[in-house]
């Protein structure tokens, strides 16, 4: 096991998963300092010196942290992008300014890309001015917001060419946090992009959308280790072995791209069946708002929609509505 993976375990066995019932019922993450002091904010950096040897000790990483506080994770989570783009970005002045503060977590990052890449009309467009871009529209379902200081988003153009900038989270107007079933702290909004005019040196890269979706099933395999997470808690709460853990976990890591929305789906099917069993073990406690049992059920909820694909969505249905045992 590497050190970061060690470390990862201690503060979500000692730190976060001990704090998690207050965290859900409060309206902001407080141990996001927490994580960029150990330096797993610069998970994804070039820069960082976390020990990480390997993809999947970085999944590791994200289930562990997940077993601790989904909330605390879903919003840690979603910086990692921005990382990479400014890394790989062809604008050294760009990255100069912001690889270092993001490696190190004086600078967060939130993300918001739906609107712009899922199916159909974009919610937020990208228009072509003179020195860079007007982005305009709505974006929602960004995450972290009043704990993050830029957002990595992506805009569509009339091409159908992705735009992705990093924006400063100032002057963006936002809605009132989402009542959500689960990770209410993580302040869920809905932005406001009144044609917003980002200049070219803060756009990390354009891309076509259909290239783009084409590493999607990679993004589905990231974000899959959440769901590892809420299941490896219930599992160690019911006192249950591993063995479908560990198997789910490995049909995730391993999957070939076009299987992976079905390792996808088996990772929220057994989050979900894992809490419930939790729940029926705790009795008539669970429903009580400080027990972990119906904190977990109500996370594996919200992982069977959170990133969803048809592909998932699909499988999913076939798995909880087969009568096959």
């Amino acid at each position: 096991m590497s050190d970061a993976l060690r470390e990862a375990e201690r503060i979500a066995d000692e730190v976060l998963f001990p704090a998690a019932p207050q965290v859900d019922a409060q309206d902001h993450v407080p141990h996001l300092d927490l994580l960029a002091d150990a330096g797993f904010y610069g998970l994804a950096s070039p820069e960082s010196t976390l020990d990480v040897p390997d993809y999947p000790t970085v999944q590791r990483i994200v289930e562990t942290f997940a077993s601790g506080c989904l909330a605390t994770t879903f919003v840690w989570v979603q910086h990692h992008g921005a990382v990479i783009a400014v890394a790989e970005t062809a604008d050294d002045d760009l990255r100069a300014e912001y690889l270092s503060p993001l490696t190190t977590g004086r600078c967060r990052a939130g993300l918001a890309a739906t609107a712009a890449v899922r199916p159909g009309p974009p919610l937020l467009t990208a228009e072509a001015v003179r020195g860079g871009w007007v982005f305009d529209g709505q974006a929602p379902w960004v995450t972290g917001w009043g704990m993050i200081d830029v957002l990595h988003v992506a805009a569509r153009d009339e091409h159908d060419v992705l735009v992705w900038a990093l924006v400063d989270t100032a002057g963006l107007s936002a809605s009132e946090p989402l009542s959500t079933v689960a990770v209410r702290a993580s302040r869920t909004v809905t932005l406001r992009f009144d044609r917003l005019f980002v200049p070219n040196e803060r756009v990390t890269s354009t891309i076509a959308r259909t290239e783009h979706l084409e590493g999607d099933p990679e993004s589905l395999r990231f974000t899959g280790s959440l769901a590892l997470g809420v299941a490896r808690r219930a599992i160690k709460l019911l006192g249950h072995d591993e063995a479908e853990l560990v198997a789910t976990r490995k049909l995730l890591h391993e999957a070939d791209p076009d299987a992976i929305p079905a390792a996808r789906a088996q990772a929220a099917e057994l989050a979900l069946r894992t809490a419930a069993a939790l729940v029926v073990h705790d009795g008539s406690r669970a429903v009580l708002p400080q027990e972990h049992s119906q904190r977990l059920l109500r996370e594996a909820t919200f992982l069977l929609v959170f990133g969803t694909r048809p592909g998932i969505r699909a499988t999913l249905l076939d798995r909880l509505l087969s009568k096959e045992k």
